[in-house]
């Protein structure tokens, strides 16, 4: 689907959504027929148009180790709006801050499960693993749209 950002490839399999992420380079939009994939596009398109921020009923099946379904998990607690510091989530859940940006980057389900809400104590930080570049400024679009439509 065509998103401000780009192109965005949409997975799922019987038990729930497996991946959202960025599509290649050349990708075609094409409606799904999946209701599912339906559903999650149509989401996801009112949350580029501002009206919603919220994917808790959509079904997830994401591949992961069972720590990094733990950051998932915490990730999706972050308000629309809000940010959260990758150290702090790593207190809460018992571990170190380089292994929940490890999660992060690992993770299969952009914006439904709201990685770029995790931001460095210096900064905003990374984004898909990249420092510099196209992907942290994504990052940013994409706090800087959340404050604007969904910030409490």
């Amino acid at each position: 689907m065509s998103t401000p950002l780009g192109m965005l490839l949409l997975r799922c399999n019987e038990h729930g959504l497996t991946e959202v992420g960025f599509a290649a380079d050349g990708a075609v939009p094409r409606r799904p027929t999946d209701p599912l994939l339906l559903e999650t596009m149509l989401q996801l398109e009112a949350y580029f148009a501002g009206a919603t921020a919220d994917f808790s009923n959509l079904p997830l099946a994401p591949a992961g180790t069972p720590f990094q379904h733990r950051v998932w998990s915490a990730l999706r607690a972050i308000p629309p709006g809000a940010t959260r510091r990758y150290g702090d989530i790593a207190t809460d859940i018992g571990t170190a801050a380089r292994a929940v940006g490890g999660a992060c980057r690992s993770n299969p389900l952009l914006l439904v499960v709201p990685c770029h809400r995790v931001i460095a104590r210096t900064g905003s930080g990374g984004f898909m693993g990249a420092a510099n570049g196209p992907w942290p400024q994504r990052k940013q679009h994409l706090l800087d749209h959340e404050r604007r439509f969904f910030a409490a």
